[in-house]
């Protein structure tokens, strides 16, 4: 998978207004921890992460990815006359039907003729819009789009901690499954991208690789479970071990092949961006992939997992915090339940 044509010509990021640390929630959660004898600072602990933040209840995910949208776009310089296409990748969406999508088009107000739709994969779904639309100019189609997507995760952190508190029959064992869920944060996302003849950030995506272990699609499952609960918010059952290891080989693979597609070899790689899971995954990609920890920017330890948006807000971080000199080669190392994993290279170029 080689681009020639497209580059990534804005990326932006929305952060939720309000904090939750891990201690808030294991205070919460008191009850279950003094029943079972669990150690308080274990989720810190465990993760690395600090905190987590979150929208106003009942916010729409869509809501912030018009915001968080236009802020791309804005940033970009491109005239919306240039759009052809907007894709909204986030787990979360406004409801089954219609595509999150197409509120977010109407809000954004692109051009009637531009590609809308919604794409979902687990936490690659803005990196999976990302490679619909890098297609679509490669090809020639459009000259730019946007990817974008808001990650709401207060109602399955809430929800799981009031499953924890209402459950008499819980053990150390029985509440694994559901330590992942308390593990979310919420956090917005958007990728303009762009044909190179139009871009100013002549950041080039050069290309990538994807890869997939299905036989893993059952180590992480989330969604309304209307047998079980009948609130009507979304629960999460993960075998976090399980899935660290399965998607960490997957991960190898596929740096392995995106390395081959490229031509790069490790020496060659400047900055690293990843999926933001916790500490114990980062040190381990980073190890199997033989990286040092030294080029990632780690985001995990504020925001917490934030699905499809941890990686993009990553990247959005990064660049404003750093922006990409010319000859640098960034890595982006996706990783998603299901399994799969996207690996794509990005170049500045010289002026």
């Amino acid at each position: 998978m080689r681009y020639e044509h497209v580059c990534v010509e804005a990326v932006a990021h929305t952060v939720p207004p309000h904090v939750v640390t891990s201690s808030d929630i294991e205070q919460r959660l008191a009850p279950v921890y003094e029943r079972l004898s669990l150690p308080f600072g274990r989720l810190e602990l465990m993760t690395g992460i600090q905190e987590r933040r979150f929208f106003d209840p009942g916010t729409l995910p869509g809501s912030v990815s018009i915001q968080t949208a236009n802020a791309a776009i804005e940033m970009s310089g491109l005239a919306k006359t240039h759009f052809g296409a907007l894709v909204h990748g986030s787990v979360c969406r406004d409801q089954m039907e219609p595509a999150t999508a197409a509120g977010v088009h109407s809000g954004v107000g692109l051009p009637d003729d531009a590609v809308v739709l919604d794409v979902s994969n687990a936490c690659l779904g803005i990196l999976n819009g990302m490679l619909l639309i890098a297609d679509l100019i490669e090809l020639g189609r459009i000259r730019a789009g946007v990817v974008v997507g808001t990650e709401t995760g207060r109602s399955l952190v809430e929800g799981t901690i009031d499953s924890l508190l209402s459950d008499p029959s819980l053990t150390r064992q029985s509440i694994k499954p559901a330590f992942a869920s308390l593990t979310i944060g919420s956090g917005s996302a958007a990728v303009v991208l762009c044909d190179r003849r139009l871009s100013r950030s002549r950041l080039q995506l050069l290309g990538g690789a994807c890869l997939s272990d299905t036989s893993g699609h059952k180590l992480c499952a989330g969604g309304v479970q209307a047998d079980r609960h009948s609130d009507g918010r979304p629960r999460m059952e993960t075998d976090s071990e399980a899935l660290l290891h399965a998607g960490i080989a997957l991960a190898r693979r596929t740096w392995e092949k995106t390395r081959g597609v490229l031509g790069w070899k490790n020496s060659d790689v400047h900055r690293v961006f990843t999926h933001q899971v916790g500490k114990q995954h980062r040190n381990l990609l980073m190890e199997k992939l033989e990286l040092s920890p030294g080029l990632d920017f780690p985001t995990v330890e504020r925001f917490g997992n934030t699905g499809a948006a941890a990686l993009p807000m990553a990247l959005s971080m990064g660049l404003a915090a750093e922006p990409a000199v010319c000859g640098q080669n960034l890595a982006l190392l996706g990783i998603g339940s299901g399994l799969n994993s996207i690996m794509l290279g990005l170049r500045r170029m010289n002026d």
